[in-house]
Order: structure tokens, then sequence, then C-alpha cells
């Protein structure tokens, strides 16, 4: 693998841990502030992230080693809304800089497991930042988010709330193939 799509890879897998991480925290805060189905959102989400992790590092799978890895991230605990907020800024970034210009290099590179693993991650992540910006209207209007179930397609990370009635529009992946999250009564 060129060093520079492997570089890219990583930065990508460790961004995405912690997202899968923080959104697991700002999800349990979420539900002590009172918005269980936006906790709900967080964790469907930390799943997705916890997807687009294991295909990064499944792409790496030979490069064996150890590697100090840097990678954008949100820091801090505050309100669900200001959290909301650090999630749609996080998901943004994905969008519009970093896998847009992963996909260039890793395209550059031909390395087209690379692009795949990209492509999948970047189109989910624009699920995730417009269901974060719904969530996070209904919290700053007082109110929980709408909905109470989301489905995550176990092979890109593609997210949908509501009932789950078609394979995903990313991977083609078959309905079975995703996981739901309820919230918890």
């Amino acid at each position: 693998m060129n060093e520079m799509t492997a570089s890219n890879l990583k930065s990508a897998f460790g961004g995405e841990s912690m997202a899968h991480m923080r959104y697991l925290c700002w999800g349990e805060a979420a539900v002590k502030e009172g918005y269980p189905n936006v906790g709900n959102l967080f964790e469907a989400v930390a799943y997705a992230e916890r997807v687009h992790a294991g295909n990064h590092f499944r792409e790496l799978r030979k490069e064996v080693g150890d590697a100090s890895v840097t990678a954008g991230a949100g820091f801090g605990m505050t309100t669900t809304s200001e959290n909301l907020q650090g999630a749609i800024d996080g998901e943004n970034h994905e969008v519009m800089q970093m896998y847009p210009a992963f996909i260039a290099v890793a395209d550059l590179q031909q390395e087209k497991g690379s692009i795949r693993s990209f492509q999948f991650a970047l189109e989910a992540e624009k699920t995730h930042a417009a269901l974060f910006a719904k969530a996070k209207e209904n919290v700053d209007a007082k109110k929980d988010f709408d909905e109470d179930t989301v489905h995550v397609c176990d092979i890109c990370g593609y997210t949908i709330v509501g009932a789950l009635e078609e394979d995903c529009p990313i991977c083609k992946a078959r309905v079975e193939m995703f996981t739901t999250f309820v919230t918890a009564e």
C-alpha cells in the first residue's frame, strides 16, 4: 500500500474510533439531560463510526507495526445542544474536507479498497450530519428527537430513522444487514 494512503487510513481509523467513544459519552449525557431519543441516536451513530473504523482497519491489514496517528477530534462535555453541534461540525468536516481529500489521494495511488472504505464513510457521514442537525433543532426547542428507532448498515454505516424498508442505498446491503437501535423504555 502507498504510504500516503496508509497514513490517511490510519488517521481516519483514529478519528472514527474517537468519534465512536465521544458519541457514546455524549449519548449517556443526553439521556441524563432528559433526551433519551437523542441518546439512542448518539449510540446508533457511534456504532456506525465503529463500522467505519473497522473498514479502515481491515484495509490496513498488511500494515503491521506501531504507528503514531494524527486525527482530528472534538473534546468536551457540555450541553446536549452543544454536543450535537460538535457532532455536526465533526461530520461536516469529514464530508467537506477529510474524506474528499483522502479519496483523491487513494484514487491517484490506485488504492481501490481504500477508495471504497473512504467513500462508504463519506456517504454515511452525510446522513449522520443531517440526523444530528434535526436532533439539535428539537433539543433547541426543548423537545427530544422525534425518532426512537435508528437503523445502521453493518457494511458501510449508513444510518436511517423510522421504518427500514429498502436495501442500503450506499453499499446495497440487504435490510437484514442493518443493526437496529431502539430507545430504552
